[in-house]
């Protein structure tokens, strides 16, 4: 996913400015696709300078209120049906795990909860935003529960399996002294 197709498929609702993009953001992608606020402005802008958008409101203190184009709205539609997602199978914490062997077993341990904490950290703010989604009937609401739920499902197994990592490590027999 691009940031340049999140904020076509934010702004497919209806017109917003920066700011109100900005903060639908933080609700609803920030999960799966995190930026920050100065990324979203000049991504905007790059949207603007090609015709994927346009101003169509401008207020008090530079605040601009963009729209999707027919353009833009056909590049959405062709990024979600016609291009295939990136499915990179590069995982930084699972090389790092692959060479668990290299430190002290008590270290493998901690590294292993860590990701478990993490995870269930994860998991619990997932939880808070399927509760803010979850009376929602419109259509960000319904794809934004979907999309949720794989998240929720996902921290979850991941929580699951780091628990069962160290309770493997706990299994290796313990080194004999020289």
């Amino acid at each position: 996913m691009s940031l340049r197709h999140a904020m076509l498929g934010l702004l497919a609702r209806g017109p917003a400015s920066g700011y109100d993009l900005l903060k639908l953001f933080e609700i609803s992608l920030s999960n799966v696709w995190p930026a920050t606020q100065s990324q979203l402005y000049a991504e905007l802008g790059r949207l603007a300078d090609t015709g994927l958008v346009k101003v169509v409101a401008e207020g008090p203190r530079g605040r601009k209120e963009y729209a999707i184009t027919d353009e833009g709205m056909a590049e959405l539609r062709h990024w979600i049906t016609d291009v295939e997602p990136n499915r990179s199978r590069r995982s930084d914490m699972l090389l790092r795990v692959f060479f668990l062997n290299t430190v002290e077993p008590d270290q493998a341990r901690q590294y292993l909860r860590d990701q478990a904490a993490a995870a269930a950290k994860q998991h619990e703010g997932l939880t808070k935003i399927r509760e803010i989604i979850a009376d929602g009937q419109d259509a960000l609401s319904v794809y934004g529960r979907i999309a949720v739920e794989w998240g929720l499902r996902f921290s979850a197994m991941q929580r699951e399996w780091a628990e069962w990592a160290v309770e493997e490590i706990d299994q290796l027999p313990s080194p004999t002294p020289e």
